[in-house]
Parts: C-alpha cells; structure tokens; sequence
C-alpha cells in the first residue's frame, strides 16, 4: 500500500563541542568565563537589578559582580532566577522531557536517518545514525519541575523500543540499550489545555520592570538568532549603547577551513576542529596517550589531559559527560573507565587520592541513571 516516500536532508552536531567551542570563542573576545558559578541572587538599586550575586560551587565564596545589563539565559531554570527578580510572577515556562536510547549501530538498516512523523500517540521519534551508535528517540513528556539530572521512566524507554522495533533491523531489548540519556526542554508555558508535544518551540524576550532581560525558549538551531535578538532587547530597554551584531559571519574557536567529514564514520577528533594539534602533541609526548581507554569508546588518554589542562574540565564527569560524550555513547563503558580518568585529571588538577576517588564515586552515582532498569 506504499504510495510514496519523502527523503530531505539535515544536520547534525556535537553539542558538548559546541558549547565549549562558544565559551573559547567569547573569552577570545573579551569575556570572563566563570565556571561552576552560582547565581543566588541580584543586586538591585532603586528598584532597577545592577548585578548579580554569585558563588563559587567549589570554594563556597559568595561575591557580588555589576552590569550594564543581566540577561537571565538559564533555560529550564529561567524561572527559578525571575522568581529572584520578582517573587510574584508568573511561571513563564512548562519544561518537557525527552528521552534517548542509545543502542549498536546495527540496529539500524542504512545509513541514513528515519523520521516517524506519527507515532500510536502523536509524537513523532527519529532514528538517527550518530557517533557509531544508533540514537532512537525523541519522548515529551510534561514535568512539573525542572531538574538538574532529568531521568527516563520506564514508560519513556517502553515506548522508544516497542516503537523503534517497527522500523528496526530487529526488535531492541531493553539489554541491548547502550545509554539512556533524558533532557528537560525549556518550552514557553503554553495555552489552558494545550500539551506539552504541541507547545511552541520558538523563543521568547522578556524585560522586566526592574530590567531583568530573560529569553526563553528557542532551540540549538536558532540559539545565535536568539543571542541577537536578546541583546537588542537589552539595548533598547536598557538604554545602551547600539552596536553592530559580528557573530553572523564569525568563525568560532577550533574554525578550520579544511575540515571535512569523509563518507562512513566522521573522525572524532574532528568535533576538535584546530585543538586537534594539540592533542597530537601531547600523543606526542608520551604515546600512551593516543591509545584508546576503552574498545567500546572513541576517547583517548590525549582528550582526558586536554579536557582538564585547556576545557575548565573539574570533574570525571566534566570529562566523560560535558567534554566528551562517553557516558552517552555507552554508560557501562563509560563508568569502565572513570578510575583511570581520575587519574589523568588529578595529575593535571594536583589532587589528592581521596578527591579522585570523590570524583570516580560521584559519576558512578549519576551514571546508573544513563543504564535502563
């Protein structure tokens, strides 16, 4: 009965590479890059917010920092720092759930992606070829809190496998899930009645009386439109200064032009982009660096030091969860290898044993959220 078929064409990325690589790209230019620091309030004068209190996650200190203006960009949270702002307003957003399982790459018949627009309920889930690994997902599903390590239900994984297994080279079991990793949308609070699957995936500006710039919403495919469009809000609310947006056509850190991903399997070390080099000279120095940490991982001893001496890595799970994506490339393999992650960091960061074994103890903990029941 197939009368047809539509094939178009998408993009795919890094998103850990991503972010780091526009952090790099903002400290190039000028930026403080404040790692694992809080916002636990702002500081207001007459009424209108002129800074922000802050603290530091590692040492405890609490100190206070001025602007011109302070853009609330915290997604799922951005609720939680209006609130700081204005203890009465209205929530702002519904935060979603997704899930993604993770399974062998030769679940899936081809290389290319499959998209079920129609799902027994309505969602749609795609099947992609990603990182040697077939990604199957995505759920949404409504939660009444955000959260800092969303987890998959049991009905979210049910559903991705008994769904999957219709286009599948053949059926999953719940032993064949590599990881299963979950994330909270940040969806502007929709309509009275209207669910979460068919809220607004568009971004929203808002400047407060007090002149807090918040922007919600929005997705990795907009987020520079995004960025713009926030900071002329805060521009004209604000009374700053105008000036010329640059980051349409500016290449961001790592930029190489002669970059390129071959048919079959990118390199990974291409997500590097010119850092690249510095990976091979440290593979240089000692070539024990170069040799993979795990058969079941695309990730060498050189990426764990470059994490920890050039990418603010603090932690196992820094490395193996936010500069790299071993955890959700495969969480058993991941937790395989945190000991000997530890080690790497802690002769880069000179820590102790016991704060290697504090670091190992608390991935392992977060990890066994990444494998199903």
């Amino acid at each position: 009965g197939l009368l047809g078929g539509v094939e178009y064409h998408d993009a795919q990325f890094d998103d850990a590479r991503m972010a780091l690589a526009l952090a790099r790209t903002a400290a190039n230019h000028g930026a403080s890059v404040a790692n694992r620091v809080r916002c636990i309030g702002l500081v207001k004068d007459g009424g209108q917010v002129i800074g922000a209190a802050l603290r530091d996650e590692e040492t405890g200190r609490v100190f206070k920092t001025r602007a011109s203006a302070v853009i609330n960009a915290t997604g799922v949270f951005a609720d939680e720092l209006r609130r700081k702002d204005d203890p009465g307003c209205a929530a702002a957003l519904e935060p979603a759930r997704g899930v993604h399982l993770v399974l062998p790459r030769d679940f899936l018949p081809g290389d290319h992606a499959i998209m079920v627009p129609q799902t027994d309920d309505g969602r749609v889930l795609f099947v992609i070829p990603r990182h040697g690994r077939t990604l199957v997902g995505t759920t949404d599903t409504e939660v009444e809190r955000a959260e800092l390590e969303p987890r998959a239900s049991d009905e979210d994984i049910g559903f991705i496998l008994r769904t999957a297994a219709r286009y599948l080279a053949r059926e999953p079991r719940r032993e064949d899930i590599l990881s299963v990793f979950a994330g909270l949308r940040p969806l502007a609070r929709p309509a009275a009645g209207v669910e979460s699957k068919k809220a607004s995936r568009e971004h929203s500006i808002e400047v407060s009386e007090s002149g807090l710039v918040t922007v919600t919403g929005g997705k990795w495919t907009t987020y520079r439109r995004m960025a713009d469009e926030t900071l002329e809000a805060a521009i004209e609310a604000l009374g700053l200064d105008l000036r010329q947006c640059i980051t349409e056509g500016l290449p961001l850190y790592g930029f190489d032009p002669n970059a390129g991903v071959e048919a079959g399997l990118p390199d990974p070390r291409l997500m590097y982009g010119t850092d690249r080099e510095q990976l091979d000279r440290i593979e240089r120095a000692d070539r024990f660096h170069a040799a993979p940490m795990h058969a079941n991982l695309p990730l060498t001893p050189s990426q764990v030091i470059f994490a920890a001496r050039e990418e603010m890595a603090r932690s196992v799970e820094d490395v193996l969860a936010r500069r790299t994506r071993a955890l959700l490339l495969d969480a058993r393999a991941a937790i395989e290898v945190a000991p000997e992650t530890a080690r790497l960091i802690a002769r880069e960061l000179g820590w102790s044993d016991a704060q290697a074994k504090a670091s190992v103890d608390e991935f392992g903990e977060i990890a066994q959220g990444y494998l199903p029941a």
